[in-house]
């Protein structure tokens, strides 16, 4: 999955959060609903116009930026 093609960073739309690109949607909302218990499914009716691609998006971005962070001891 490149996430790339899904999203993006643009500081006039959301304080500059990572969005889905054309959307307000931020991949902070997106995980959060995730974690909240929301099914794919239940996103998909809630926001008809976002796709599970983007969702995975969203995951395939958050996984990227875990495995980049950095720890300082």
């Amino acid at each position: 999955m490149d996430y790339k093609q899904y999203i993006e960073i643009n500081p006039t739309i959301r304080f500059g959060k990572p969005c889905l690109k054309g959307t307000r949607i931020s991949v902070y909302d997106v995980l959060s609903w995730l974690a909240s218990g929301m099914s794919f499914e239940d996103i998909l009716s809630d926001f008809p116009q976002l796709t599970k691609d983007q969702i995975l998006a969203c995951l395939g971005y958050s996984a990227d930026k875990e495995r980049r962070a950095t720890v300082v001891v």
